[in-house]
């Protein structure tokens, strides 16, 4: 069973930035795509970014695109989510999962997530 731990949430004002970085255990992680979800007060989980396993496919809300740039090190067993242009309503708590195939859009395993507040 992998564990995902994130890191790098925190407070910042709108049109900030911020990196957030997903740190994932075992030996298969470079099989798998990867992605961010986040889930706001009273709101459902929504899909944030992706990326397949070989960083060659990324696909983002349309409400990140521009903003937004998911990024991986298979070395590490790492990914990031770079964060620029902070709007209030990013606010949430940010979820790392990893997907269910190299390149797949459903994700089978989740994080604990990390908070990312946006004070305008």
């Amino acid at each position: 069973q992998v564990q995902l731990v994130e890191s790098g949430g925190g407070l910042v004002q709108a049109g900030d930035s911020l990196r957030l970085s997903c740190a994932a255990s075992g030996r298969t992680f470079s099989r798998y795509a990867m992605g961010w979800f986040r889930q706001a007060p009273g709101k459902e989980s929504e899909f944030v970014a992706s990326i397949s396993w070989n960083g060659g496919n990324t696909h983002y809300k349309d409400s990140v695109k521009g903003r937004f740039n998911i990024s991986r090190e298979n070395a590490k067993n790492m990914v990031y989510l770079q964060m620029n242009s902070l709007r209030p309503e990013d606010t949430a708590v940010y979820y790392c999962a990893r997907g269910l195939g190299s390149d797949s859009p459903e994700f089978g395993s989740w994080g604990q997530g990390t908070q990312v507040t946006v004070s305008s």
